[in-house]
């Protein structure tokens, strides 16, 4: 028979072993970087006459997946890529579809639809998803036709060409003419 302190030391030896295996486990499996993820981050900078525009966002992939209408939802709210909700930084005041947009940092959000797209500035930037959206937030709407693209885009991605900000993904195109 074991004495009592044997039987204790086994306990905490046991205890020991089970924290250190659960710490090692958290330490693999949260300290992944945001690159390893399957909707990596990513940041795309340029210039629109003069204005400095950045836009971050994730980029989640079409893997063989029905994207417009069951992925990303028609007439619904969208974070405009994945995990945390895309930004986009503008430098100077601008003009989008003869409206104003002040210069900063917003959320940058759009509810998709079938032949009209809303793209919407939203005063609420940090925020993971669009889960915490709120409509009275919002600095700009604006409405844009999306056009087809006759090559699939793999990954959703951002460009900022001369005249505006470019979203591709799948086989769609969706262009936010801005001027100064």
């Amino acid at each position: 028979m074991q004495s009592k302190k044997a039987i204790i030391m086994k306990i905490k030896a046991s205890f020991l072993m089970l924290s250190i295996l659960f710490v090692g486990y958290s330490l693999i499996s949260c300290g992944q970087n945001k690159s390893e993820r399957p909707s990596p981050p990513a940041t795309v900078k340029g210039e629109i006459n003069g204005v400095s525009v950045e836009i971050n966002y994730s980029q989640p992939a079409v893997k063989g997946r029905e994207i417009w209408g069951e992925l990303v939802p028609y007439d619904k709210v969208w974070r405009t890529g994945a995990n945390e909700a895309t930004t986009i930084t503008i430098s100077e005041n601008v003009i989008i579809n003869g409206k104003e947009l002040k210069a900063g940092k917003y959320g940058l959000f759009t509810i998709p639809s079938t032949d009209k797209w809303t793209i919407i500035f939203n005063e609420i930037w940090d925020q993971w998803g669009a889960y915490q959206y709120d409509e009275s937030k919002d600095a700009l709407r604006v409405s844009v036709t999306p056009s087809k693209l006759t090559e699939n885009q793999e990954r959703l991605v951002f460009a900022v060409t001369n005249q505006a900000v470019e979203m591709k993904w799948e086989k769609l195109l969706i262009s936010i003419p801005i001027s100064k």
